[in-house]
């Protein structure tokens, strides 16, 4: 599935909150701080960007996704 190019960093840590089990530890500066405990401990900076770089979008979803045990294709369909 194509990676869309258009994401924010707020959308996507909304998105990760809603519906992957991550909660908003704090921004540090422009950076929101996500954690979740499921399946195991894991803590996440994202960009609080307008708009995401290519690769550090693919970066994030790579680690959440391996992380979950989920493919990365089950994450970008919630974008």
């Amino acid at each position: 599935m194509k990676v869309p190019r258009d994401v924010s960093g707020t959308r996507l840590a909304d998105l990760l909150c809603r519906k992957w089990q991550y909660t908003k530890v704090h921004q540090v500066g422009s950076h929101i701080i996500l954690e979740t405990f499921d399946p195991t401990h894991q803590r996440i900076a994202i960009p609080d960007h307008d708009r995401l770089r290519l690769g550090t979008l693919i970066s994030i979803l790579r680690a959440i996704a391996r992380h979950k045990g989920v493919p990365r294709d089950a994450i970008i369909a919630d974008l």
